[in-house]
């Protein structure tokens, strides 16, 4: 199941965050500063969480490929076209997201292999 909602989820992290600037209001987005690390932060643990349970065996390559997802979605956000800015410090929460999602996917794989194990 993790294999098919990874990249629904990559698609709408992706559309979110290179949505030009004029088109945000439409969607309801006035984020503060905070919120904005909130969300890229949320965003990657969802992302780092779902690839590791859909490819568990793949976990150096994933961080990797998010790690350098989030820095081209910075980049981008730093063009004209796009017309956001551009912050390392997202770039940094990408990163935070990531680890606390690798965390939860683990501590949820030990739990699901407990209790299918027959352990408590």
């Amino acid at each position: 199941m993790a294999r098919i909602v990874f990249p629904v989820t990559l698609a709408g992290v992706l559309l979110l965050t290179l949505l030009p600037a004029r088109f945000l209001p439409d969607f309801g987005t006035a984020v503060s500063l905070y919120d904005d690390k909130l969300h890229h932060a949320i965003a990657f643990a969802v992302l780092a969480a779902l690839g590791s349970l859909g490819w568990p065996e793949h976990k150096a390559k994933l961080v990797v490929v998010l790690a350098f997802t989030g820095a081209a979605i910075e980049v981008l956000q730093g063009s004209q076209l796009i017309g956001r800015d551009l912050d390392g410090f997202d770039w940094v929460a990408d990163c935070a997201g990531m680890a606390c999602g690798l965390t939860i996917a683990g501590w949820t794989k030990r739990r699901v292999g407990r209790r299918v194990g027959g352990l408590p």
